[in-house]
């Protein structure tokens, strides 16, 4: 059977990855990303990207027998596009809103509970995005066809076709009433009904590449075009796949992503700690979002990328050393806190306290997001944390509910978007390993849990 070319647009790198249609990774390219600058705001910068991933499609198409493509992207990236062209780039989400817009915005967008997440910083939200287009660039609204989410751009690049599709639409676009099930107020308010493309499931292929693109780059004129995921999602998807239910997901990266189909408490989700999305069959999940990536770089420096002593994590217990939130310009799980991040204590003495003392930080912060959540059941730990044997075990000892196991495979979600490939056809569970978090036995640690709760807490109520 023909593998699967996947493409993963993340904040931090893209990769063209090839797949085998049961979700084993064959070859991966790279490409290191960045937003481009204004004018006319931070974008994604697509003019780098596009001929990169045909370029390499291209070659990939030579060494393997590729009959499917599909996209994955993160969230709140939105495509304006006519029939033929990007008409505008791709605002990217930590580009700065004209605070104009944001109040106009907040206005229209009504209260936003039912939107599956608070307003956040920066240029998150597609409906957002967009009505900073319509406001300043209105004839580009007027002449465009469709308003595309980040993976169903991809598509729409490769085969012309536009489309749209739940857990993109659900990842805190504010395009959709979760209340309702349809979309969200202020689209049918401002007529964007006609900007987004027929909404598709995420495995069902949109169409052909375009001709002129398989002629040109030399890719197969029969390759599939599937309409495409978010990322988190694709990733959770393979995990549902592998037949784990009761499930919790945390995905690391930039990002410390929880998607959960344990519904989380209705109060969680009023005060703005859990969002709401939905699988690729529209099954309502809670979500969770924390910078806990940039976060830990931000806090172990530049220091050699080893693994934790659990000896170096006991002398900060010891010593009383905390991270408090929050390093970046999000707040995360505590809100109020975004750039308020600080080291109490002793201060680390050396590039492996400062590693140990990141990753202690991010354990506790993932602790935080499966209490947020209401995770009991199934949780599984995966994404660049897991290379650490100690976060695991670090997470399972500040967060005793549940069976916590993880996975190390480094492009897990990949390997989900790849399956979508044959959704209709599985007939087996799709297999993942997965692996019991260790016991970890740090004197003092529960203690030391409580105590840096209590002062994250009192410092975000603040």
């Amino acid at each position: 059977m023909s593998s699967v070319a996947v493409l993963d647009v993340g904040k931090t790198n893209v990769k063209l990855t090839v797949a085998s249609r049961s979700g084993d990774l064959i070859e991966t390219l790279s490409l290191a990303n960045a937003p481009a600058p204004a004018p006319p705001y931070l974008h994604i910068d697509t003019d780098r990207i596009g001929p990169w991933v045909l370029s390499h499609l291209s070659e990939l198409c030579r060494r393997h027998d590729i009959g499917v493509f599909v996209a994955m992207t993160h969230g709140s990236a939105g495509g304006l596009v006519d029939d033929d062209r990007l008409l505008m780039p791709m605002i990217d989400y930590e580009a700065e809103v004209p605070s104009a817009v944001t109040e106009a915005y907040a206005a229209a967008a009504g209260p936003f509970p039912p939107l599956g997440s608070p307003l956040m910083p920066g240029a998150a939200h597609m409906a957002r995005q967009l009505l900073w287009l319509e406001t300043d660039w209105p004839e580009k609204v007027a002449a465009a066809r469709w308003y595309l989410g980040g993976p169903q751009y991809w598509a729409w690049l490769l085969s012309g076709a536009g489309a749209s599709e739940l857990t993109y639409l659900a990842a805190q676009t504010h395009f959709w009433n979760f209340e309702t099930a349809g979309f969200s107020r202020i689209v049918g308010a401002r007529g964007w009904e006609r900007l987004i493309a027929p909404l598709t499931p995420a495995w069902r292929p949109v169409g052909r590449i375009r001709p002129e693109l398989a002629a040109r780059h030399g890719i197969p004129a029969d390759l599939q075009v599937l309409c495409g995921i978010h990322d988190s999602s694709a990733n959770f998807y393979r995990f549902q796949q592998a037949g784990h239910a009761d499930l919790t997901l945390i995905s690391t990266g930039t990002w410390i992503v929880g998607l959960s189909d344990e519904q989380a408490h209705e109060s969680a989700v009023a005060r703005g700690f859990v969002t709401r999305n939905l699988d690729v069959t529209g099954r309502p999940l809670s979500g969770i979002l924390a910078m806990g990536g940039r976060e830990f770089a931000i806090l172990a420096g530049e220091g050699p990328e080893t693994a934790v002593d659990p000896a170096e994590i006991a002398a900060l217990v010891a010593s009383g050393t905390m991270a408090l939130p929050s390093f970046a310009e999000q707040d995360g799980v505590f809100p109020g806190s975004a750039g308020r991040g600080r080291v109490v204590g002793p201060e680390p003495a050396s590039p492996a306290a400062r590693r140990a003392l990141a990753l202690l930080y991010v354990a506790l912060l993932t602790g935080v997001c499966l209490e947020r959540l209401g995770a009991k059941g199934t949780i599984v730990l995966d994404g660049s944390f897991t290379k650490d044997p100690l976060y695991a075990g670090l997470v399972r000892a500040v967060h005793p509910e549940g069976a916590i196991l993880y996975n190390t495979d480094a492009y897990g979600a990949a390997s989900g978007a790849a399956l979508l490939a044959d959704h209709e056809q599985r007939s087996a569970p799709a297999p993942v390993k997965v692996t019991p978090a260790p016991p970890v036995a740090i004197p003092g640690l529960a203690a030391y849990r409580d105590l840096w709760r209590r002062r994250a807490e009192s410092l975000s109520a603040t």
